[in-house]
């Protein structure tokens, strides 16, 4: 039966949180020994969404562009490559304690909560005039304590290991876990040349996990410390990358709009002072519960990172053109993107509490599809009839090879759709006395909860068409 609907309250922040543990989407990290910051492990429905969000933008980005291709560099490579690229002396976030109760910050956020906006690219002497000319109004976010906070200091963020280090000294030759992905597609950029027959521009598409040792935890899974990112750098003629990066501005704003995000809850961010080395960029920020932030960075980085690497290896990084034989070191037009932020937009995006006629209210999750952790659900009417079970398993057994389905015979009816509009389940299938007569099943759909019945032999196409 079709209900009228109307949606209530705006989501919040703690409304997230607790719904993604509830429904095993979002689980603290080692939370039966009092978790572990800034660090979160995806719950059974959680494992599933992030599944679908890599796919499909694996599909848009590699399967859909014969130029360009995948790859899987390792978490692991040469400490110097983080020093050719930067991070070993400037991959750093500015850090002051607390003089009260001795909790480290971050600086930079200290001053966004009272509307001052530090740039990354600040000196420690500019983000020490900014924390000192607003002390007055700064309050640590652990006590509460107004105005106490120590000088400024650049914090690096790498994470070091001991990996093939047997002295016990760390310092001594240190090796790191990868700050960002990128750096593999750099130092990949002739492997992939000399093995595939790509020609610039080309591009070279990743996703995995990176490491930072954030100082503040907040926002949930927005500032993770272990985090996933899908990046796509795509290598230009000098003379092509403004064009391209333009290209390239307006397909990544598209995708969210293909990928179901609402336009109203996107906007763009134009970086105000570049760092030295880069010619454009440009941010696609997300509407989450706490304002608009970053969900996607599309940067155009001229031929720096190659130039870096071939400088510090001592290897060329070059192209040269099949046609012209110009030989050039090419330009960079990267897209990056967090597997966990759009993880978190989609999640927000999709949640709605809504108010029914009869007096009652749902949570349903109306993600796109494409997205849904479970995309069918197989209902018997009632659990204790042993030909409805036989015949709702036996349709459930079909079906969850071809599409990812739940079995589900916990309860009454309606609460098993109210499960299932939580989890964001797209269509749930009931067996009930009159399938063993008709050969019929009740399909009901999330978003309208309008129910059909649909003939057995034709459930697997009609649902197919459905979810394309």
């Amino acid at each position: 039966m079709n209900q009228e609907k109307k949606e209530t309250k705006a989501i919040k922040l703690e409304d997230i949180i607790s719904f993604a543990k509830r429904r095993g989407f979002v689980f603290p990290s080692s939370e039966i020994y009092g978790g572990f910051g800034a660090v979160y492990d995806y719950g059974p429905y959680g494992v599933e969404l992030a599944k679908n969000i890599k796919e499909a933008w694996w599909k848009t980005m590699v399967q859909e562009n014969e130029n360009i291709v995948g790859l899987d560099s390792s978490i692991f490579m040469s400490p110097k490559v983080w020093e050719a690229s930067g991070h070993v002396s400037g991959f750093s976030d500015p850090l002051s304690e607390c003089k009260q109760c001795h909790s480290r910050i971050r600086v930079d956020h200290l001053l966004e909560d009272v509307g001052i906006f530090a740039d990354e690219k600040m000196s420690e002497e500019e983000i020490n005039k900014l924390l000192n000319d607003n002390l007055d109004k700064l309050k640590c976010p652990k006590c509460g304590t107004k105005g106490k906070f120590s000088e400024a200091k650049s914090f690096n963020l790498l994470v070091q290991s001991n990996l093939g280090n047997f002295t016990g000294n760390w310092s001594k030759e240190p090796t790191y876990l990868r700050g960002e992905t990128c750096q593999g597609i750099y130092v990949n950029f002739k492997n992939v040349l000399d093995s595939t027959r790509q020609k610039i521009p080309f591009g070279i598409a990743q996703i995995g996990k990176a490491f930072r040792n954030e100082i503040t935890a907040r926002q949930f899974i927005f500032r993770k410390r272990e985090f996933e990112q899908m990046e796509m750098q795509m290598f230009t003629h000098p003379d092509e990358g403004m064009k391209i990066y333009e290209e390239w501005r307006e397909r990544r704003w598209q995708y969210y709009l293909d990928l179901g995000i609402k336009e109203e809850n996107l906007k763009w961010h134009q970086h105000e002072n570049l760092v030295f080395y880069a010619k454009a960029a440009w941010d696609i920020e997300y509407k989450f519960p706490f304002g608009f932030k970053e969900i996607e960075g599309i940067h155009y980085r001229t031929d720096y990172d190659l130039t870096q690497h071939s400088k510090f290896s001592g290897k060329k990084l070059e192209y040269r053109d099949p046609k012209t034989n110009e030989v050039y070191t090419p330009h960079v037009v990267e897209t990056s993107v967090g597997v966990d932020r759009t993880f978190l937009a989609v999640l927000t995006d999709s949640f709605v509490e809504e108010e029914l006629e009869n007096g009652k209210s749902r949570i349903v999750l109306r993600f796109p599809k494409k997205l849904a952790p479970v995309k069918v659900a197989v209902f018997p009417l009632m659990k204790n009839k042993p030909e409805l079970v036989k015949k709702a398993r036996s349709i459930f057994d079909e079906l969850k090879s071809k599409f990812m389905c739940e079995f589900d015979d916990n309860g009454n009816v309606g609460k098993r759709y109210r499960r299932q509009d939580e989890i964001g389940t797209p269509y749930c299938v009931t067996v009930d006395f009159d399938t063993l007569e008709t050969g019929e099943v009740t399909v009901r759909d999330r978003d309208t909860m309008k129910q059909e019945k649909v003939k057995i032999e034709e459930l697997e196409d009609y649902l197919r068409e459905k979810l394309t």
